[in-house]
C-alpha cells in the first residue's frame, strides 16, 4: 500500500533518482547501445573509462543483459511507427533521441529534470563536435518534470503539429500509484489533444531484484532508496488493468529478443547448464508495451 505522506507530498524532489542516470550509462557503455561507450568516456574524465570485459560476475553480467534489451525493446516499438514527432520523457543519459535525428528527419524532444538536461546538453554537444555528426532532424532538449502539468502543457506547446509518439524508460519504478496516475493524465490529455500513443519499457512487475543488482551495488542502494520494488506493479494483469482505468489500452508488445544483444555472449559463458536452464524457465518480470487511449 502507498504511504499516505508519499501521495500528498507534491515537493518530493526527484533530483535524488539522476544519480542513477550516470550509473546506467556506464553501465551501457559496455554495449552496443548508441554513443553509450562514448559518452561513458566523456562523464568519466579525467579518469579513464575501462568497460568490465573481464568481469566474472554473472549477477553483472545480468544486469548489463536486462539494461541493454530494454533499451532495443523500446526502439523496436518505435522502429515500427512512422512518425515525425517524438517525446521521450526522463530520458537520463540515453541518447535514443540523437541517434535518431542522424538517421531521420524527425523532430526529437529529449526531456529530463533541470539539473541532468543541462548536463546532457553539454555532453551532446561534445558528442557531435568529437564523431562529426550531421543531423538530418532536430534534437531538442528541455527541462521537464513530467508530473507537472503546466510544464508538460508548456512542453506540449512547442512541440511541431501533429500526433505526437510518447517515449521513457527507467521512470515509472520510480512513482508511486499517485504519481504514476498524474503522469497518465499528462499524457492522456495531450495523445487525446493531438493523436499519436506512448512506448513504455517500464512494465516491471515485484521480483527478487538480486537479479538486477549485486549486495554492493551502487544501483542497489538507489533501488532501496527509491522503494523501487514496492513501487513495481504486482502483475502484468495489474499493470494492464491500471492503464485501463487511466484510459489507455495495451496496443502492442515488444518481442523479447537476446539474441540481438551485444552482451548476451558474455552472461551465457559464465552459466553452468543448470543455471542456463534456470535462467530459461524464469518468467518474465519486465515488457515494453505501446499504449493508446481508449
Amino acid at each position: 500500500m502507498e504511504r499516505k505522506s508519499d501521495i500528498q507530498n507534491e515537493a518530493r524532489d526527484f533530483q535524488v533518482i539522476s544519480p542513477s542516470a550516470k550509473a546506467l550509462l556506464l553501465l551501457k557503455g559496455i554495449t552496443n547501445v548508441p554513443f553509450a561507450r562514448t559518452a561513458a568516456e566523456l562523464v568519466s574524465l579525467p579518469d579513464t573509462y575501462e568497460p568490465e570485459f573481464q568481469n566474472k560476475d554473472i549477477a553483472f553480467w545480468k544486469r548489463v543483459v536486462h539494461f541493454e534489451e530494454r533499451y532495443w525493446s523500446v526502439d523496436q516499438l518505435l522502429s515500427q511507427l512512422d512518425t515525425s514527432n517524438v517525446l521521450e520523457l526522463s530520458s537520463g543519459f540515453s541518447f535514443r533521441g540523437l541517434d535518431l535525428v542522424t538517421r531521420k528527419d524527425v523532430h526529437y524532444t529529449d526531456t529530463d529534470l533541470p539539473q541532468l538536461i543541462s548536463q546532457k546538453k553539454e555532453l551532446v554537444g561534445q558528442l557531435t563536435t568529437r564523431l562529426d555528426l550531421q543531423l538530418k532532424g532536430k534534437l531538442s532538449m528541455q527541462p521537464l518534470n513530467a508530473l507537472d502539468e503546466g510544464q508538460f502543457t508548456e512542453i506540449e506547446s512547442s512541440l511541431p503539429e501533429g500526433p505526437v509518439t510518447v517515449v521513457n524508460e527507467g521512470l515509472l519504478m520510480y512513482l508511486d500509484v499517485e504519481e504514476k496516475r498524474r503522469l497518465c493524465a499528462n499524457i492522456h490529455r495531450m495523445l487525446k489533444n493531438r493523436g499519436g500513443c506512448w512506448l513504455t519499457g517500464d512494465i516491471y512487475t515485484r521480483t527478487q531484484l538480486e537479479r538486477l543488482a549485486g549486495n554492493e551495488d551502487p544501483l542497489k542502494d538507489l533501488t532501496d532508496q527509491q522503494h523501487i520494488e514496492e513501487r513495481m506493479f504486482g502483475s502484468f494483469e495489474q499493470a494492464e488493468q491500471f492503464f485501463e482505468e487511466s484510459g489507455f489500452r495495451v496496443d502492442k508488445v515488444a518481442d523479447a529478443n537476446f539474441n540481438r544483444l551485444s552482451s548476451i555472449g558474455y552472461l551465457l559463458s559464465l552459466l553452468s547448464s543448470e543455471q542456463l536452464s534456470q535462467l530459461e524457465a524464469t518468467p518474465p518480470f519486465r515488457a515494453t508495451w505501446r499504449l493508446k487511449i481508449n
